[in-house]
């Protein structure tokens, strides 16, 4: 172990004359110092500015530029320059596991910086930072935030590579917005995962850039959601900045200290895939749990939302027939059931005996052998309810005690903290499983992703960030209600088009498209989504509707996920603003074609093998499910002919079969194979051993 806590000159001198310090531990001008992952590591040069090295599968890769990478602003200036006072390094061992620490102490002339930076033998691609800084004058200083994990990233130009850089960017920023694209020059994004517009916001704490060989990967890994940003920005066609940024300016005091979230970096190879999955592994490991789903969840679904709000029982019902010949296993009652958002009081045009009528609706669908799941929004309440008059103080609150508005819904935001919110949504979850007998909830709405901060005085909040802080433990709540009635139930949560925090994650069983503009965007989300879940959360596609031509079974089922679906019917009884969603006599046979594969397949079922292609740069777009030693290729591409690569295989002879139309292409022999194939849209191959 090595402690100095010495003048810079005395330290390195000293250190070097005891060979106390790794003889690497210096460079030429004898001011690197270093902290090591087995993968990754970081570097200080003598004015303290880092880089990142990655060091997978021991080759190294310096990934960046030298640049202050963790500071402080105070009174509208960063205080970026500290001196070195001392550097430590100890063995570490905690409820994490074992490792390495790594302390470096600084000063500036008003601050002293511990950085205390953490690596863990299970975790070799990752370092985890936290910094502590504390006020050494005789006056206050006004802290307006502060930033970690501030590195600049470079890409070798290149005629035959573009974009240079790839990304999984957190930020929510309305339902076009990919979570996964390209970065080119000019591009800036604050990534703020607070509310970014007056309706949703948050997201999953974790910014992915990449180029064609490596990546880096930041973000924190506190347990509960926090206001930060990762703000990111494309300098140069090859040189982009990246950091992660949090702003709640308070007064330090003198002698008081104060320590920053903690943060991480990781290097990968590949896309965004490894990065998510180890973020996962580290929150599990930190008691994150996620509970196995039930067999239901991996049933294709109908829709009732393709004849909207003002359906009637008439059309929904008169499509059950329709949906037992297709084969789908789900029917959801979706919006327009209850009189309004909030008080979700039954419909009575729709329900005219009340708790009678829906549960005479429930034993209908039952009664075809499907299952019956009910929409629900419980955190809106509509400004015409009884609840909105009778308890103000349920909702949300600004700083001047005005109630915080959802545009969307035309209806306020409910507090997720307040306890008698939360028993509000257990009677509901306990209605309408108990009582009207639904096998699942479909928990639906823009603003379920995060919530504003809270000012009501009447909750006695310790902070007004404990309203979204909460929001965890308020699904726990209702998915342990769900489940204590019910084990088998499904509970959907379906964020629209925003960016899915992971906090939510390990309170529903089954996570969604949420909305997809495009079958690109179905792809890219389930990929996320099966980083940050692992098997243990299904994966719904959406509404096949809402994918290229509305027909495009092959990104759902190609990639593991659940297909569902929101036709009406009979055809030419029924139009509106959805566009033409009829299931006419030749949509029909594809429908029952598609839900047929999947189900011979169950795809959702298997082995999501993320790692093996790169989303952003492997040309065309490919995604692998492992079923036992059976392999299952799924290609997307407009257009494409040429050779593909099929990774993963091993040292066995296979048969190659498209399985969509039934027919044998092939026998090879792994593990390294290509195939020469033409293509439109998509290809969908297994390799089964022979």
């Amino acid at each position: 172990m090595v402690s100095f806590n010495l003048k810079i000159t005395t330290y390195i001198l000293l250190s070097i004359l005891a060979g106390t310090v790794p003889s690497n531990i210096f460079a030429k001008n004898n001011k690197i110092i270093k902290a090591d992952g087995k993968d990754i590591s970081i570097e200080f040069d003598g004015l303290l500015r880092s880089r990142v090295i990655s060091r997978i599968n021991g080759h190294v890769k310096i990934l960046g530029k030298f640049t202050r990478s963790e500071y402080l602003s105070a009174n509208g200036h960063d205080i970026k320059e500290f001196k070195l006072r001392g550097f430590k390094c100890s063995d570490l061992e905690d409820s994490i596991g074992q490792g390495k620490q790594y302390e470096i102490t600084s000063y500036s002339p008003k601050i002293l910086k511990l950085l205390i930076i953490k690596s863990y033998n299970i975790f070799p691609s990752m370092l985890f930072v936290q910094v502590r800084y504390t006020n050494t004058s005789k006056s206050s200083i006004n802290i307006d935030g502060w930033t970690n994990n501030d590195y600049k990233f470079t890409s070798v130009l290149s005629r035959d590579t573009k974009p240079l850089f790839w990304a999984y960017l957190p930020g929510s920023y309305g339902w076009a917005n990919d979570w996964i694209q390209p970065l080119y020059k000019g591009f800036t994004r604050k990534n703020y995962l607070g509310m970014n517009w007056v309706d949703y916001g948050g997201g999953t704490p974790v910014l992915d850039i990449w180029r064609r060989d490596a990546g880096i990967a930041i973000g924190h890994v506190e347990r509960v959601p926090k206001i930060v940003s990762f703000p990111v920005s494309v300098e140069t066609n090859n040189f982009m900045c990246m950091s992660l940024n949090y702003s709640n300016p308070f007064v330090l005091k003198p002698g008081e200290s104060f320590e920053t979230f903690k943060t991480f970096v990781s290097v990968h190879e590949g896309d965004c895939f490894r990065s998510l999955n180890e973020y996962r592994k580290f929150m599990v490991k930190q008691g994150t749990e996620f509970r196995d789903p039930p067999e239901g969840a991996y049933e294709p679904i109908w829709c009732g939302w393709g004849y909207e709000k003002d359906f009637t029982l008439q059309e929904f019902c008169g499509t059950f027939p329709e949906i037992k010949k297709v084969g789908l296993k789900w029917i959801v009652l979706d919006y327009g059931w209850a009189s309004d958002v909030g008080d979700y009081i039954l419909d009575k045009k729709k329900f005219p005996h009340g708790d009678t009528s829906i549960r005479a609706l429930v034993d209908s669908i039952h009664s075809t052998g499907t299952k019956a799941k009910l929409w629900w929004n419980p955190l809106a309440v509509s400004p015409a309810t009884e609840m909105f008059r009778k308890h103000p103080e349920y909702l949300l609150q600004n700083k001047d005690g005005s109630p915080v508005y959802i545009q969307f819904w035309n209806s306020f935001f409910l507090c997720p903290a307040y306890s008698e919110v939360q028993k509000n949504a257990k009677d509901f979850v306990t209605k309408a499983l108990k009582v009207w007998g639904f096998d699942g909830l479909k928990i639906d709405g823009n603003n379920l992703n995060t919530v504003p901060a809270c000012y009501n005085p009447e909750h006695h909040h310790n902070t007004a960030e404990q309203s979204l802080e909460s929001l965890p433990d308020f699904y726990n709540i209702i998915y342990r209600t769900v489940l204590s009635i019910n084990p088998e139930a499904v509970v959907e949560i379906c964020p629209c088009g925003t960016n899915y925090s992971f906090y939510i994650l390990p309170y529903m069983n089954q996570s969604v498209a949420s909305d997809p503009q495009n079958s690109r965007q179905i792809r890219s989300k389930g990929k996320v989504l099966r980083a940050l879940t692992g098997s243990k959360t299904v994966f719904y596609g959406d509404h096949v509707e809402l994918s290229d031509s509305g027909e495009d079974f092959a990104s759902t089922v190609g990639i593991g996920a659940v297909p569902g679906t929101k036709f009406t019917w009979p055809e030419g009884r029924y139009k509106n603003s959805n566009g033409d969603i009829d299931l006419t006599t030749a949509k029909e046979q594809k429908w029952i074609k598609w839900i047929n594969i999947y189900n011979e397949n169950m795809l959702s079922k298997g082995l999501y093998r993320g790692e093996l292609y790169d989303i952003g740069f492997d040309r065309p777009e490919t995604h692998v499910i492992q079923k036992t030693d059976t392999m299952y290729f799924s290609f997307y591409d407009s257009s494409y002919s040429g050779p593909v690569e099929l990774r993963g295989l091993k040292n066995i002879s296979y048969n190659i079969i498209d399985y969509v139309n039934n027919k044998y292409i092939e026998k090879v022999s792994g593990p390294a194979v290509k195939l020469n194939v033409s293509f439109k849209n998509y290809m969908l191959i297994k390799a089964a051993p022979i």
